[in-house]
């Protein structure tokens, strides 16, 4: 990978990240969830938003929907697996991102055991059914890496006829914590190879208490395909980060990727938005403006261990574009 460590690296992307071409005009009814962590929202063809999201108590798995993103604040929710009682599946059911891919929905979550609660792994689930808080979801297995380690967040994407994985992995073990992984998949369950690891802590803001890069999100945009992921521990100092890739160039080489120096969105106490990060990526009811939806907290003081508060709520807001085509998340802004 090329880190971008000279000043003249520096001083570019500095003017990407600059001037966006429109300021934020949506506005949402945030929050539009309570208590829900990593959320990730999936606009379906005709037009019904779905929202899914860690829950606090980390022991099911639960959908809303609703024909608007405001509409999913006051959307029941059903849900729609539960964990095991006993071995995996059993424990930290965490990140679930929901996917229609080729006529059919698949659920990708982590989870522990219930005898080792701290040995996660990813898992999939699928539903033929046209609507997913209906029908049954069968359990598909776990993703299976190269490397059996403790991963999880995994999202997926398609691009010039290829489906990608990508997922954060302890792929060095130990206090190494967690890095990107992406492969090529051989269908929406089973990794195809090679598993290339896109990015690895290395600044200091990815290394605050805990080592960490997790929770990736992709959107293609303007000639590129961007990975915002998520970094050190989830509290206040929880923040975003980007990767870059021009689209034409082959993905599973690390020397086309391009890593943000510095966060691109991150705690700013005067509009009371603590830890923000593990995001996702919709549009709006127009179909163009593109939302990010995350979490975060409205106060920094935590009692107790971070993954005990259960006060991450889920977000909506617009983002906007630089000049040079880069996303502006607009960090002196509300939402």
């Amino acid at each position: 990978m090329k880190y971008l460590h000279n000043i003249c690296l520096v001083i570019v992307l500095t003017m990407a990240f600059c001037n966006p071409l429109f300021s934020q005009e949506l506005t949402f009814d945030n929050p539009i969830a309570e208590q829900r962590a990593d959320p990730w929202v999936y606009k379906n063809d005709d037009g019904t938003y779905y929202l899914i999201a860690t829950v606090p108590e980390y022991d099911r798995i639960v959908i809303r929907k609703a024909k608007s993103i405001d509409g999913l604040k006051a959307a029941s929710e059903k849900e729609v697996w539960h964990k095991h009682e006993q071995g995996v599946m059993g424990h930290h059911i965490w990140a679930p991102e929901l996917h229609r891919i080729d006529g059919k929905w698949y659920i990708y979550f982590a989870a522990g055991e219930a005898e080792n609660i701290w040995n996660i792994r990813m898992w999939a689930l699928s539903n033929s059914s046209e609507d997913p808080t209906q029908g049954e979801w069968k359990e598909e297995g776990r993703i299976m890496t190269d490397i059996d380690s403790f991963s999880l967040d995994a999202t997926t994407f398609e691009h010039n006829g290829k489906r990608y994985m990508i997922w954060a992995q302890n792929v060095r073990g130990g206090q190494h914590g967690t890095g990107l992984v992406m492969s090529e998949m051989q269908d929406p369950t089973i990794l195809k190879g090679p598993e290339v690891v896109l990015t690895e802590p290395e600044f200091d803001w990815e290394r605050v208490k805990y080592n960490v890069n997790e929770g990736p999100a992709v959107i293609k945009r303007n000639g590129k395909i961007f990975v915002t992921y998520s970094a050190s521990a989830t509290n206040d100092n929880y923040c975003m980060g980007l990767l870059w890739i021009d689209e034409e160039a082959d993905l599973l080489d690390i020397n086309n990727w391009n890593k943000s120096p510095g966060p691109v969105f991150y705690t700013n106490e005067e509009v009371k938005r603590y830890g923000p990060g593990h995001n996702s990526f919709t549009t709006a009811e127009d179909g163009e403006t593109v939302v990010m939806i995350y979490h975060a907290r409205d106060y920094k003081e935590i009692q107790g261990p971070e993954l005990q508060d259960p006060n991450r709520a889920t977000r909506a807001r617009v983002i906007g574009w630089t000049e040079s085509g880069f996303p502006d998340f607009m960090q002196k802004m509300d939402d």
